[in-house]
């Protein structure tokens, strides 16, 4: 009997199309176990084409349009992936089953960036991890050292703040550059934190290769969802490029600020010079003893190398910056746009004993309703199942890329109540807030800004000290408008963050009230 050609290429066909779509036929098959609720995909791609611009917004519009589940799986490629949109979903993964959802995925321009995920927020979950993560929380984020030690520092800069909007807005009430004050302002915070230095001449430099790192975390890398076609990203995005671009950049600034340190730790052994120790400082003394232990046979496997300072001063700068940034700029946009908040926040700012920070209950009470509309990073950062796992009576594969929507989380109404859209920070206050017990450190998971579990953002506690002290004096020493037409426009600006796609930018008139802050 004679075999048709074709009939011979079957096999070969059918295989290759397996392996295209991801399906795999195995002893133990995902069919025979019960798998999250999954929309339908296209053959090859998935559900990659439902992503969007925005995938925070597409994905709750996914979870909505499939019932609203907890937890939907995804076909991303060659990619199974898991999206949790729901407190308890969140809890599952960052919580019950944290261990196993501790680690990342590799993304291809982060790996770049970070100088092989050496970093601290795409480091995989291991023993590099936990030592950068002490290296960060024990001698720059501890709450301690954001409470003391930056206290003064923050007050400096909140006061040039306040100084650069008065003459930008003089005395006719001129139209201020919001978003251009509230950058400068948090790079100098981060700049003279972990350098000490001002930096002022290097603030539009720092602007530029924090936009692109989030430009290139939030884009599409062809290799992340299909592996074996990761040459392509050339001819489709060229983010690998770019990322090798910018992270060039970033080198050669890391190694002015380490070459600068290193010049002068020289001369304080020398005798010239007592100044105070700053994270730069205390990573090359870490070197240092790493060195000596070494020499003395008592060294650990950890190095503490030139690469792994560099990708920690970047966490530092491009984290520490942007998260700040992000969260005051929307939280004026959000004043703004409810005349009646920013009204009752000015009147306390001016009239109602602070804390330290100059906070008052109704301030925080804005700051926490402002990182539940707009959380800096609305996907956390993804995270992968390093073992096969049970969540909420689902089989979850190892492997399988988790992204936890935090955005939509925030407005979940079964969590939220009827009007979870609305800015309405009330509902935060100590007496009489239906979520007056809700906190953002991780410990209440229709909260989420920060993450939770192993994961949870080191620097919280910095950020939001920075956040109030700067808020409490901005409505303060100031009245704010929105200028002519008297629209603001909120739009979202695609990326790993989030910010306003349109640059912030108010009426400011100065209030007569003393600054009591001193340079």
């Amino acid at each position: 009997m004679e075999i048709s050609p074709l009939l011979l290429l079957l096999p070969f066909l059918l295989a290759g199309f397996l392996y295209l779509t991801g399906v795999r036929f195995t002893g133990d098959s995902e069919n025979t176990r019960r798998l999250p609720p999954a929309p339908r995909g296209l053959p090859i791609i998935g559900n990659l084409h439902q992503l969007g611009a925005l995938p925070h917004q597409s994905l709750r519009a996914l979870a909505a349009a499939n019932g609203a589940p907890h937890l939907l799986r995804l076909r991303l490629g060659h990619v199974t992936a898991l999206v949790a949109s729901s407190p308890a979903a969140a809890a599952a993964i960052m919580r019950e089953h944290d261990s196993v959802f501790a680690t990342r995925p590799r993304f291809r321009t982060a790996e770049i960036l970070t100088y092989g995920c050496k970093d601290l927020v795409f480091a995989p979950y291991g023993e590099h991890w936990r030592h950068v993560r002490r290296l960060s929380s024990e001698h720059v984020l501890s709450a301690a050292r954001s409470h003391h030690r930056f206290a003064g520092m923050r007050e400096s800069e909140v006061a040039l703040l306040v100084d650069a909007i008065r003459r930008e807005a003089g005395e006719a009430a001129a139209v201020v550059d919001v978003s251009r004050a509230l950058y400068a302002f948090t790079n100098s915070v981060i700049c003279r934190a972990v350098t000490r230095a001002e930096e002022k001449g290097r603030s539009e430099l720092f602007r530029e290769l924090i936009e692109e790192n989030a430009s290139l975390l939030g884009g599409f890398c062809v290799g992340d969802y299909f592996p074996k076609l990761a040459w392509a990203d050339a001819l489709v995005s060229g983010l690998a490029a770019r990322a090798r671009r910018n992270l060039t950049r970033w080198d050669e600034l890391f190694e002015k600020v380490i070459t600068e340190h290193e010049a002068r730790r020289r001369r304080r052994h020398d005798g010239d010079g007592d100044e105070e120790d700053d994270f730069v400082d205390v990573l090359l003394s870490l070197q240092e003893q790493e060195g000596k232990e070494e020499e003395g046979g008592s060294g650990t496997s950890f190095k503490l190398t030139r690469d792994i300072i560099k990708s920690l001063l970047q966490d530092m700068f491009a984290a520490g910056t942007d998260t700040s940034f992000i969260t005051l700029e929307w939280t004026m946009s959000e004043l703004v746009k409810n005349p009646p908040a920013m009204r009752r926040i000015q009147h306390e700012a001016r009239h109602v004993a602070a804390d330290a920070a100059g906070a008052t209950p109704y301030l925080k009470a804005v700051v926490k309703e402002t990182l539940r509309l707009h959380p800096p990073v609305p996907l956390l950062v993804p995270r992968e199942c390093a073992a096969d796992a049970t969540v909420l009576g689902y089989h979850v594969a190892r492997g399988t890329r988790v992204f936890v929507n935090a955005w939509a989380i925030h407005r979940d109404p079964d969590a939220w109540g009827d009007a979870p859209e609305e800015f309405r920070p009330e509902r935060f206050l100590p007496v009489g807030g239906e979520a007056e017990a809700v906190d953002v450190r991780g410990a209440h998971f229709q909260l989420v800004p920060f993450g939770a579990g192993r994961r949870v953002c080191p620097g919280m506690q910095f950020a939001l000290a920075t956040v109030e002290m700067a808020l409490a004096s901005l409505v303060r020493f100031f009245d704010w408008e929105i200028p002519p037409p008297g629209e603001l426009d909120m739009s979202d600006e695609p990326g790993f963050t989030v910010r306003r796609r349109v640059p912030l930018r108010l009426v400011a008139r100065p209030v007569g009230i003393g600054c009591d802050y001193k340079k």
